[in-house]
């Protein structure tokens, strides 16, 4: 799968998964933060991020320092899918 296809599906899942009423894909930018002043997510948000990570992709966040990074944006979390993936 391609980044652009990956942010799109990730998008998607977000908005499912964190019951953002009335937003679509295309409310949310790929650069945008998704924390405080971008789409203000918060801690309980995150823990959603993380088990949409394990439930879908498989992937299992351990450092939590790492999680900040992953999480800053929906492009941080599709290159750390693929790279993931390619590992």
């Amino acid at each position: 799968m391609e980044k652009h296809q990956l942010c799109h599906q990730l998008k998607t899942q977000i908005i499912q998964r964190l019951n953002l009423e009335g937003m679509t894909p295309d409310d949310i930018g790929d650069e945008q933060p998704l924390f405080a002043e971008g789409l203000g997510l918060d801690s309980i948000d995150a823990l959603e991020l993380i088990v949409l990570m394990e439930q879908e992709y498989g992937i299992k966040i351990e450092n939590p320092q790492e999680g900040r990074a992953i999480f800053s944006t929906v492009s941080s979390m599709a290159d750390y899918i693929l790279r993931q993936k390619q590992s």
